[in-house]
């Protein structure tokens, strides 16, 4: 199976095999650091980190009004030289991720742009990206269905899952997937798969992946809450 491209599968929660381990680097957040967008986020996942900043809703070209609900536009800017296809690929994936989640037909024939600027990739990029997008809006304060995280799994060589994996850990296996997991039903938005793999190694990152998303769902919790306790 060699899928390699943003797919929304409908899965549904499925069991972790009792030798699978879940380890994740190291989380930071910080909300609300610049002061021009209406919302924004710098997320550090080990030492990959991605800022995101949300503008909107605001006016939007008659070119790209849409009559019943918001247009969502995404960008991301790569730490050095300019957005390639890979930068192109993951704003579809963030895009995809992001309309399944937010109330889009609350804002009609307006704007909402999601910017993406990437500091430092060390692995997991497009699982950082998503999760700095996710509190990016809740920073700007936009309706949404529920939140969304993203977990990135590699499959080495010898067939072991590792999640999170660093650059390295990505360069050296066969298979990469991410996958874009909602806080409500723990079901999977959106998958980026790339390499080759079977239908139970999929299964397998798929689940990994779901009880990985409550690490990261209970650390957006604890980072607003001390936020808020702060300047209450």
């Amino acid at each position: 199976m060699t899928p390699s491209a943003c797919d929304k599968p409908a899965f549904s929660t499925m069991e972790v095999c009792g030798s699978l381990t879940v380890s994740l680097r190291e989380f930071g957040c910080e909300q609300s650091l610049l002061s021009r967008p209406d919302g924004s986020a710098s997320f550090v996942q080990g030492d990959t980190s991605v800022m995101a900043g949300v503008y909107g809703p605001a006016e939007v070209k008659v070119s790209k009004e849409i009559y019943d609900r918001a247009t969502l536009e995404v960008l991301v800017q790569p730490k050095v030289g300019l957005p390639s296809v890979r930068e192109r690929s993951q704003e579809q994936c963030v895009r995809e991720t992001c309309e399944a989640s937010l109330l889009l037909t609350l804002h009609p024939r307006s704007s909402l742009t999601l910017i993406l600027q990437v500091l430092h990739d060390d692995g997991s990029l497009l699982s950082c990206s998503l999760n700095a997008a996710c509190m990016a809006l809740m920073d700007a304060g936009l309706p949404m269905s529920c939140l969304f995280c993203g977990v990135t799994c590699a499959i080495s060589t010898d067939g072991q899952i590792i999640t999170d994996p660093t650059a390295a850990q990505e360069k050296e296996s066969r298979a990469l997937m991410t996958f874009a997991i909602d806080s409500a039903k723990r079901s999977v938005l959106m998958s980026s798969t790339k390499g080759s793999f079977s239908v139970h190694e999929l299964q397998q990152c798929i689940a990994v992946s779901q009880k990985a998303s409550e690490k990261i769902f209970q650390f957006y919790r604890d980072s607003v809450k001390r936020r808020y306790s702060k300047s209450l």
